[in-house]
């Protein structure tokens, strides 16, 4: 299982981000406990009558032993400062994680293209491509989510990737170019917001397993922020030329406060694929 971890864990010390942001500077809006700590337990706010989603988001790190447990195998020595695998979701590394396998939705035809990739000695990760939906999502890099009243913008510090989430209305596009992030829209269900996915390429990589998805791939993620500083995730992953069922799971986003997100360069001076076995 560990030689999967070169799909999105071996970022050598020359790609880490550089410090330079506003990582200390207090947020106005900020509940604040009488210590002047964020009280991360208080009212989430609300924009236009709307839960406000915006902020810096990280995706809740696994319990202790968990990666290790699941992966197999000691995997501090695939972890570099910066980027520690143990804080990645386990849906990150398998999207199939919650099942047995004699449970899995796989298709043969699926399950032929996760036999030639586990062969490949390239991963979309390691040419520097983005890592897609839901994965960036579910990664251990902080995100930053700006909230309008027609438009959600999502920032990835993976990768330095962006997503537009429309809420005015609008449907998904009938015949889209495929894209490695897809095309967004969202709606409002009472303070969840329900963004729907399609358009993507049939490249991505959907788990660093290399489960795959054809163009037909849709994405549903739920977000609703339950106080100022957890949002719950719920993801449901649907590509019938792939997978037999829809796959859904659940993961908690926790707020990073006063913070923000730094550049990231992965393709600048890349220095990983001399060294990949």
């Amino acid at each position: 299982m560990l030689r999967f971890l070169r799909l999105s864990c071996l970022i050598p010390a020359t790609l880490l981000p550089v410090c330079g942001q506003w990582l200390n500077y207090p947020t106005p809006g900020t509940p604040r406990t009488k210590t002047g700590k964020p009280d991360l337990l208080g009212k989430a706010p609300r924009l236009a009558g709307k839960p406000d989603l915006s902020g810096v988001w990280q995706v809740e790190p696994p319990g202790k032993g968990e990666i290790e447990r699941m992966l197999g195998g000691d995997v501090i020595g695939y972890t570099v400062p910066g980027d520690d695998i143990r804080t990645f979701s386990r849906y990150f590394f398998n999207i199939l994680a919650d099942l047995k396998p004699e449970e899995s939705p796989l298709r043969p035809e699926a399950a032929e293209i996760m036999r030639s990739r586990s062969t490949s000695r390239m991963t979309p990760d390691e040419r520097c491509l983005p890592v897609g939906v839901p994965r960036a999502d579910l990664i251990g890099f902080p995100f930053k989510i700006v909230q309008t009243s027609g438009l959600i913008v999502m920032l990835y510090e993976a990768d330095y990737t962006r997503r537009q989430i429309y809420t005015d209305g609008r449907k998904l596009p009938v015949d889209p170019n495929p894209a490695w992030m897809g095309y967004s829209v969202g709606r409002w269900e009472g303070d969840t917001l329900v963004v729907d996915s399609a358009g993507f390429s049939d490249r991505v990589w959907i788990d660093a397993m290399g489960h795959p998805v054809s163009e037909s791939l849709r994405v549903e993620e739920r977000f609703n922020r339950r106080d100022f500083g957890h949002m719950d995730l719920q993801i449901t992953i649907t590509d019938p030329k792939m997978y037999t069922r829809p796959i859904t799971f659940k993961v908690t986003e926790l707020l990073l406060p006063d913070s923000d997100i730094l550049e990231y360069l992965c393709n600048e001076n890349e220095k990983d694929r001399a060294h990949m076995r």
